[in-house]
C-alpha cells in the first residue's frame, strides 16, 4: 500500500471527511507534510478579445520600469512579474480566429472539422489534443507524492452555459473539452460535497471544525494556526454565499423545495443581473481558488473570465457597449480605444487581486506564501481585437511557481507558442520533446526564461 493510501486509510478510521483529510495530509506535524520538493502550482487565467498593445507591452526588454496603463494594477508584484512578447499562435486549419485562438491556446494543435460556424473561415469542432493544464494535472496525479483530491479545478466567470469551441480552453484529450464551473455555489459544492442544509450552507463548517478537533492533539501550534486560517477562509466564503442566497430569496428566486439537497442555489437567471454581478462572482471564485490551493485540493487550475468573443458589458466602469463589439472598432475611434484600455485594466485587476490573495496566504507546511510557489499565466485568444491577429498573444506570468527569472520583460521573435507550452511543462518537472503539433516544436522549449 502506498504512503498516500495509508494516510487516507488512517484518516478514514478517524472519521475525517475528504475535504478536511486533503488539507491534513499536508501538515508537517502529522508526519506527512515533508516532500522531497516544494509544491509547485499553476493557474491559467483567460480574458478575451486581445489587448491594446501600446498600453500593454513594455517598450524594451530587461527589468521593468514603469508599467503601462493596462498592467499598472500589477505594480505591487513587479518583482514577481514576467511579460513575454513575440509568442505567436501559429496553428492553422478549420475555425475562425477566435475559435482557433481559444481552442488551440493551451493545446497547441488544430481543431477537428465540425459544424460550428464562426464569423468567417470554415466551420470547426473541438481541439485535436489535450491542453497543457490537463497534461500537467495527469502527470502530478500519476505520482502518489503529488496527488491531490481533484488534480485540477476549472473556474469560470460568466462563461456562457453552452458547449461550443468559443467557450472551452481546457481539454482532457482529443474531442474532450472540460467545462469550467462559473457558479460559485456549484464550485463550493464540488470542493466541500453535500451539506445537510443547502440553504444555510453552515453544516460544512461544523463538520470541518469537528474534523479538525479530532486531530488537534497531533498538531503543532503552527499547524493549528494553518487549520484555523483555513476555517476562517471557508467561513468568509460561506458568509458571501449566504448573503447571495438571501438576496435571491428577497427577489423571489429561492430554490424550490424539490431542489433543496440536490441542486445548489444559482445566481439570478436574468442575463443583465448576472452580467452586473461579474465583479462579485470574480471575487468569490478567486477566494474559492485560493482556498482550494491552501487546502491542497489541486495544484493546477484555470480561471476563465467569459469566453472567446466574450461580449460582457462592464457597466460598473460606465461602459454600456459589449466588450467584443468595442474590440472591433478601429484605433482611430478614440472613445472605443479608451474604453478598451479600461476593460483590459479591469481584467488585470482580477489578476492582481488573485496574486494579492495568494501572496497573503502562507504556504502550508513550507516557507513563504502561496504566490511564491504558484505561477499565474494570464493569457488571451488574440493579440489585438480589431485585427484578429494571433501574433503577440499576451502571456504575462506572476509568481514563483515555475522558477522563471521574474521582474523583467522578454521579447521573442515570432516564436510558436508550442515551445512556451513545452517550457511550462518542463518547469513543472515534466520535460517533453513536443507538445501539440510537433511541426512547431522543433527548436524545443524556450531558452532564457530561467
Amino acid at each position: 500500500m502506498s504512503n498516500q493510501a495509508s494516510r487516507r486509510e488512517f484518516l478514514k478510521k478517524l472519521g475525517i471527511s475528504p475535504a478536511a483529510a486533503m488539507l491534513m495530509m499536508g501538515l508537517p506535524s502529522v508526519g506527512w507534510g515533508a516532500e522531497s520538493e516544494r509544491r509547485r502550482r499553476l493557474i491559467f487565467l483567460f480574458s478575451p478579445n486581445g489587448v491594446i498593445p501600446k498600453h500593454f507591452w513594455p517598450d524594451a526588454e530587461g527589468p521593468h520600469g514603469e508599467l503601462k496603463r493596462i498592467l499598472k494594477p500589477l505594480d505591487p508584484f513587479k518583482d514577481q512579474l514576467l511579460t513575454l512578447q513575440g509568442v505567436d499562435n501559429k496553428i492553422k486549419g478549420d475555425g475562425d480566429g477566435h475559435m482557433r485562438g481559444i481552442g488551440c491556446l493551451l493545446t497547441g494543435i488544430e481543431l477537428f472539422p465540425g459544424d460550428i460556424q464562426g464569423g468567417s473561415d470554415t466551420p470547426a469542432g473541438w481541439s485535436m489534443g489535450i491542453s497543457i493544464d490537463q497534461h500537467i494535472k495527469n502527470k502530478l496525479q500519476a505520482n502518489p507524492a503529488t496527488q491531490t483530491r481533484f488534480g485540477s479545478l476549472e473556474f469560470g466567470v460568466m462563461v456562457p452555459d453552452r458547449a461550443d469551441t468559443w467557450t472551452r480552453m481546457s481539454y482532457a484529450g482529443p474531442n474532450q473539452p472540460v467545462a469550467p464551473i462559473s457558479n460559485p455555489y456549484q464550485m463550493f459544492e464540488k470542493l466541500y460535497g453535500q451539506t445537510k442544509n443547502r440553504q444555510l450552507l453552515a453544516s460544512v463548517l461544523d463538520e470541518l471544525g469537528d474534523d479538525f478537533k479530532k486531530v488537534q492533539g497531533m498538531l503543532s501550534s503552527e499547524d493549528r494556526r494553518i487549520l484555523d486560517e483555513h476555517l476562517a477562509m471557508v467561513r468568509s466564503i460561506e458568509k458571501e454565499l449566504s448573503s447571495e442566497l438571501a438576496q435571491q430569496q428577497a427577489q423571489g428566486n429561492e430554490p424550490s423545495a424539490a431542489d433543496v439537497g440536490h441542486a445548489v442555489p444559482e445566481l439570478p437567471a436574468n442575463v443583465e443581473e448576472e452580467n452586473d454581478n461579474m465583479p462579485e462572482i470574480s471575487r468569490m471564485q478567486t477566494e474559492l481558488l485560493v482556498n482550494s490551493f491552501a487546502a491542497d485540493f489541486a495544484r493546477v487550475a484555470s480561471f476563465q473570465i467569459t469566453n472567446s468573443v466574450g461580449n460582457a458589458k462592464l457597466r460598473w466602469l460606465e461602459i454600456d457597449e459589449g466588450h467584443h463589439q468595442l474590440s472591433h472598432e478601429p484605433d482611430k475611434n478614440e472613445e472605443a480605444y479608451e474604453k478598451l484600455i479600461k476593460i483590459n485594466t479591469w481584467y488585470c485587476e482580477q489578476v492582481a487581486y488573485l496574486a494579492k490573495r495568494l501572496s497573503e496566504t502562507p504556504e502550508p507546511g513550507g516557507s513563504g506564501s502561496l504566490l511564491d510557489n504558484t505561477t499565474i499565466v494570464w493569457t488571451n485568444e488574440l493579440g489585438k481585437g480589431n485585427s484578429h491577429t494571433r501574433n503577440d498573444i499576451p502571456f504575462v506570468f506572476v509568481g514563483g511557481g515555475l522558477d522563471f527569472k521574474m521582474g523583467r520583460a522578454v521579447k521573442q521573435k515570432r516564436t510558436p507558442h508550442n515551445r512556451l507550452l513545452m517550457s511550462i511543462s518542463e518547469a513543472m518537472g515534466f520535460p517533453e520533446k513536443s507538445f501539440g503539433n510537433p511541426d512547431y516544436c522543433g527548436d524545443g522549449p524556450l531558452t532564457g526564461l530561467t
